[in-house]
């Protein structure tokens, strides 16, 4: 008797939908796919769940790995450690500031409070693009967006946003606590490698980690698919390009940002952390995410304004870089007096959410939290609305920008209206921190810092 197979596993078995991803992919990366074209043509004509045709497709995905690069890329985007560091110029200096124990908690706590908050603002309009988003808010006489979402609306505008069967511990009115996300099971799951590991952990170390402590399920994209990897023996760094098609999406970009926490005012340290978690499931551009966003925290520490805290950050990633020119370039545009919402604009010129590759890319998001950060003028409500508002990855945007604005600003300084609705508590999927408190999540960060 044949074997009964799950067909159609999210993020475990290849669609048409990820053959289309990885040939964007590669286009991004400069790999010539020409020898493969046709079967990519004669792939999108089958069932893709079909085994055989699942065989095809792997081997497809094997094939490119071994396919050179064009010729004449302006872009030099390592992957390895070494090879980033080899890239880089001076660093800016950072202002020489000593923190006491207490400034020290208040920033942590910042962060662990902004991430938690931006996250919850743009969890339900996850998926949800930006037109839907601004119809919502319009129709409410809430548009531009300055409070958490509200269900306070007619059931066919609930319905049009998929919210008929919504949780209402999501909504304003509603929230009690920062219900689990995979945005914030990062930031915890970066804390327990750190402490059960030391800061010396290594790539194996976080793929042992998420294998013991984390349930499949709870990951999504490129980390699922190296998680697959890992069960099945492919160790990082191969676990991020083995059959992975994801492997410059956001995921890694939204596990920073403890490797920021721990490491105030040292975004060198920060930035080799952030490489270390994000090989095991990302190349290039996606690993440069996760790497951008550490650096800035940890800087954020020390900084006092968001452009200095942005530079700080790019830095640590190579110059020369597709991330790098995407974020120099919504530098020039701030610099240039333009408004947010022609910034926005020129954003979607060239990322289409309609396209999940472009959706859920690195580079389109890091761009709008780069967007956020400078137009929202270090208001912290405003900044996190203002990286909700454009759609793509919500969530992801809301926390990241929420995560720097909290440490740049502090715990003190956050408004009570978008804080005091968590009471405290974070619900997350890591095995040993189901219910956990965020003020303890900051007492846990500050211990480690120094060692």
């Amino acid at each position: 008797m044949p074997l009964r197979r799950w067909k159609n596993v999210t993020w475990s078995t290849i669609s048409q939908g990820d053959l289309e991803t990885e040939q964007e992919q590669c286009r991004d990366e400069g790999r010539d796919i020409s020898p493969v074209e046709a079967e990519f043509l004669a792939l999108s004509t089958l069932d893709i769940a079909e085994d055989a045709v699942q065989a095809r497709a792997e081997a497809l995905l094997d094939t490119i790995q071994t396919l050179p690069y064009i010729t004449g890329s302006p872009f030099v985007e390592p992957s390895d450690l070494a090879g980033i560091h080899a890239e880089l110029a001076s660093p800016p200096a950072l202002p020489a500031r000593a923190l006491t124990p207490e400034e020290l908690y208040n920033k942590a706590l910042g962060g662990w409070q902004g991430r938690a908050c931006g996250c919850l603002l743009g969890k339900p309009v996850e998926g949800r693009r930006k037109a839907q988003i601004e119809e919502y808010l319009r129709a409410q006489q809430r548009w531009p967006l300055d409070a958490f979402f509200s269900l306070d609306a007619p059931a066919e505008l609930i319905a049009a946003m998929g919210w008929t069967n919504a949780d209402p511990s999501l909504f304003e009115g509603g929230i009690t606590r920062m219900p689990e996300d995979d945005d914030t099971n990062y930031t915890v799951c970066g804390l327990a490698i750190l402490k059960e590991k030391g800061m010396e952990f290594t790539p194996d170390d976080v793929a042992g980690f998420w294998m013991s402590r984390i349930p499949y399920f709870c990951l999504c994209t490129a980390e699922r698919i190296a998680y697959r990897n890992f069960v099945t023996t492919v160790a990082p760094p191969d676990s991020a390009s083995y059959r992975n098609v994801y492997r410059e999406w956001i995921g890694a970009q939204i596990r920073a940002d403890c490797f920021g926490y721990v490491n105030p005012g040292n975004p060198r340290r920060a930035a080799e952390f952030a490489w270390r978690d994000a090989s095991i499931s990302h190349i290039k551009n996606g690993i440069y995410g996760e790497m951008w966003v550490a650096a800035m925290l940890a800087a954020a520490y020390v900084c006092e304004e968001v452009a200095g805290v942005i530079r700080a950050g790019l830095a640590q990633i190579p110059p020369c870089s597709r991330f790098h020119a995407a974020i120099e370039h919504i530098l020039a545009l701030h610099q240039s007096g333009i408004s947010y919402d022609e910034a926005i604009a020129d954003v979607r010129a060239r990322w289409d959410e309609s396209k999940g590759h472009h959706w859920c890319h690195t580079i389109s998001n890091a761009e709008i939290v780069a967007v956020a950060l400078l137009w929202g003028e270090q208001d912290y409500g405003r900044s996190i609305c203002l990286a909700v508002m454009p759609g793509f990855d919500t969530d992801c945007n809301g926390a990241t920008v929420g995560s720097v604005l909290g440490v740049l600003l502090g715990a003190e300084r956050l408004p009570s209206r978008w804080i005091a609705p968590l009471h405290d508590t974070l619900l997350t999927g890591v095995s040993g921190y189901h219910t956990v408190s965020l003020t303890q999540m900051a007492r846990d960060t500050v211990a480690l810092m120094g060692k």
